[in-house]
Parts: C-alpha cells; structure tokens; sequence
C-alpha cells in the first residue's frame, strides 16, 4: 500500500527534475543561439558540430533502447530459462520462439547461445557451435565474463556474414542467478545509414563512421572521399590525434584549399568514431534551424529522461515499499505497516458506519515443532500458515505478522457473527493441512480470538480485546475459537 506522502514526494521529484531538465536544455540552447550570432566561427567548430554529434549519438541511442529493452525480456523469459534449464530438449520450440520475437518486433534477427551445449539458436535451427579458439565467438566468450547484463556490438550476422548488423546481447541466468546463455537480437546497420542522411540533408554536413584504424566503416549514400583518414590529404597530418582522443574539434584544410570544421567523438558502443564535417563558410540561417531542432531534440530527451525516471523510481520505490512494510519470512505485513492500515480503515469505518473485525491467531505449541524438528521447520510451518490464511480468506482481508508465532488478521465489513465463522473456517483448514519437512509430515493447530472494533477505539485496545479471547482459548484448551466477551 503506497502512502500520500511518498506519491506526493515522488510527483515532487519529478516536477523539479522535468523543470531542471527542461530550464538545463533551453537555457543551454538560447546561450548557444546568441553566441552563434555574435561569433558564426566559434560557434560552428565549438559548439554546432558537437552538438550534431550530441544529436546522432543521442538518437542511436534512442534507437537502441527498444532492442535492449526486447532483449531483457527474452533474457527474463521463463520459457527461455526453464527450456534451457530442461536439457534443450526440443530445438524447434525455441526455434520457432525466436522465430516469434523476430516476427512480432520486426528484428533481422533473434537468437539464443546455450552456454551448457554452446549451441546457437536461431529461428532456423543450431546454425553452429560456439568455439573458444574461433574469433568470431569471442563476444560471447567476453560477455559470458563481464559484470555487464549486456553489450552492443556491430557484427556481421552468424547466419549471413555478408550483412552487417548491430547485435544487442544479453546474459541469461537461472533462479538462483547462474548464468546459463545469452539472448539477444540484430537490426540492420541501414537504420544508421538513414540516420546519417537526415542530417546531411537537414544541416548541410557530411557525416561518417571511422574504425579505430582510421578506415570509414558507415558513411551516407553522397560519400565521394578517401575511405582512409591517413590517406586524406590535409587531415592526414591529424589523423592520429582524432584516433586517439574521445572528443576533437578542430578545422583542416583540403587540398582544394577549402577550410572545413570537424568535429569527432568516440561511440563507444560500436567502438567507433563519428565524424562531423562542414565547410568553413555557412549561413546563418542553418543556425536558425538548429535552434528549432535544438529544442524539440531536447524536449524529447527531456521526455525520454522523465519516463526513465519514472519507470526507474516506480521499480525502487515498489521494492523500498514492500521492505519497508512486508515481513521477509511469512510475507505478511509487519506491526508498521498494519497500524498505518489501521489507522485508515478505522477512519473508513467510523465516516461509513462499517463494520470491522479482529482475529488473533496464535500457533499452537509451537515451541515443541522448534525442539523436535529444527527452527528451519519451524520457520516453513510459519510460512505454511501465513499462505494457508491467505488462501481462505478475501483479498480485502489483510494478514500481519504480529511477533513470534503470532498474527493478525483484519476483516473488513465484517461483524461478530461472520468473523467468528470464518476463524471457524481457519481453524479447520489449518488443521487438516500439514507442513512436509524432509520425510517429516508436520501437523499444527491454531487458537483464535476474535473482536470487533468499537468506534473511536485505538488499535491497542482492538488488539488487546482479541488477545484477551486468543488467552482464554489457550486456557481451555488451544485448538478453538473464542469471541471476546
């Protein structure tokens, strides 16, 4: 149950980030603006390139989250675990499995690496067997060793090595976190190639991939230079220094004597240098268009950002929520969290005249299973029970571990009459169940007392009303149901 003040703390987190973001990014953008028109040099070399660059990289990325994201849940598939876990028994299934994830999300590929076999597995069958000596195979060898779930590499594809694609490759593990394959799935590197040609159309600059050896890897459909960066005559000479720097801006001059800025950065998720080129002399009327674009890349990274935030936050505050308010044995909620509940159904009953009810529920003798079988057993009858009252009871019933062997039990709309039936019905179901301990077959009983809430009345006094019941039934016997007096 997710408290006002922590939905409010989170909605306020996330106001201020959206303006921080939104006032970082339009800030940035109008500062850029006006010094371009004070200084066009300065701005293109320092600023206008690199931001180009800040806008394929920030766009590649983009369009690497969805493949990562499909990649993570074939990587959490249970199909995928529990087929590999089972011998890889039947091939076709997860054939046609993948075949499936390629269909659906509209992939070049889907495939699966089972590190028991080490066989791959692609929609059309094992097409081959990962070898530790092949370099080829080393991706995987490499990844199958990293602390990384995953990682990004340009390829050309296992099933066909005359297309180049961009592999996003994720480790599986099993329940008890062993790794056991990698998953993933290939785009083809033609959504990069028609990236790069937007933007040589949108801005007027040439626009190009380089390898760590200098050698143009991806370029646009009008490229006319040397494939080669040291084969470039007037960038030769600085060839070196944009291979070995993750950022460079700086201008050459070709042989034609033409001047031209170029900026470069490192992409480190294909390894690879992105290159930006523009001549010397441009109008400021591309400035203009920048600002525009400018703004409404930054609105998206702003809205791409806010969704990771809120997914981000959704994900930790679910899991801080439930170790906050769930006992880690019964999964039951603790003392805390059940007086917070309280609190705001004795308030619901008080403003709507509805009934509310009380069950303590105590173990009976159950210092005796912990001296004959072991606190481990012990702890499994715990949790045998906790489920067992779960199981027969309304999901709008909430459970409490109380302490010890001790729980709670909150039935809302509920009276006397009908809450002192449905302890009945506990305390027979819990007594025809037992609890398996190795070869042991553990049969427990439970006491029950049971009140129902007097308006205006606090939660100790609820409490103790009922406790007082539980108390009487121990008395005269254990094992029975007896409603408070």
């Amino acid at each position: 149950m997710m408290t006002a003040p922590v939905v409010n703390r989170k909605k306020t987190f996330v106001a201020i980030l959206a303006t921080l973001l939104a006032a970082g990014f339009l800030a940035t953008t109008l500062i850029s603006y006006q010094v371009a028109k004070n200084s066009l040099d300065h701005q293109v070399a320092d600023e206008m390139l690199p931001l180009t660059s800040d806008n394929i990289y920030s766009e590649i990325q983009r369009d690497l989250l969805r493949p990562i994201l499909i990649s993570s849940l074939m990587a959490n598939d249970t199909f995928v675990r529990d087929w590999a876990l089972d011998g890889e028994k039947n091939p076709d299934q997860i054939s046609s499995y993948l075949g499936e994830i390629q269909k659906k999300y509209g992939t070049i590929t889907a495939f699966f690496v089972a590190d028991q076999s080490l066989n791959y597995y692609h929609p059309t069958g094992v097409i081959k067997v990962m070898d530790r000596e092949n370099p080829l195979d080393q991706w995987y060898f490499s990844l199958r060793n990293s602390t990384s779930e995953y990682d990004i590499n340009v390829d050309n594809d296992t099933a066909d090595r005359s297309r180049l694609n961009i592999f996003i490759n994720y480790r599986v593990f099993d329940y008890q976190g062993r790794f056991i394959g990698v998953t993933g799935v290939g785009l083809s590197v033609k959504s990069v190639i028609t990236l790069i040609n937007n933007y040589q159309r949108r801005y007027n600059r040439q626009i190009y991939f380089v390898n760590r050896q200098g050698d143009v890897s991806l370029h646009g459909d009008d490229f006319n230079l040397q494939t080669n960066l040291h084969q470039r005559p007037g960038l030769d000479a600085l060839s070196t220094q944009i291979l070995t720097t993750l950022s460079l801006s700086t201008t050459y001059t070709r042989g034609d004597q033409e001047e031209f800025y170029l900026n470069s950065r490192l992409v480190p998720e294909f390894d690879w240098y992105l290159i930006v080129e523009q001549r010397r002399h441009s109008g400021r009327e591309q400035i203009d268009k920048s600002l525009i674009i400018n703004i409404l890349v930054s609105l998206a990274i702003t809205v791409v950002v806010l969704l990771i935030a809120h997914f981000t936050l959704r994900g930790y505050q679910r899991q801080l929520i439930e170790m906050a308010t769930i006992d880690k044995l019964t999964g039951a909620l603790n003392r805390q969290a059940f007086e917070d509940l309280f609190d705001h159904l004795a308030k619901m009953a008080k403003r709507h005249k509805q009934s509310l009810a009380l069950l303590a529920i105590d173990l009976d003798h159950f210092k005796e299973v912990n001296d004959n079988f072991g606190h481990q057993a012990g702890d499994n009858v715990l949790q045998n029970l906790s489920a067992a009252i779960r199981e027969i009871t309304r999901e709008c019933d909430t459970l409490c571990r109380w302490g010890g062997e001790e729980f709670m039990l909150l039935l809302e709309h509920c009276d006397l009459d009908e809450a002192q039936q449905r302890a009945e019905d506990i305390r027979q179901f819990i007594q025809q169940r037992t609890t398996t301990f190795g070869r042991e077959e553990i049969a427990v009983t439970v006491s029950i007392g049971v009140s129902e809430y007097r308006p205006g009345e606090t939660l100790d006094a609820f409490v103790n009303r009922a406790d007082g019941a539980l108390y009487k039934a121990k008395r005269e016997g254990r094992n029975r149901v007896i409603t408070e007096g």
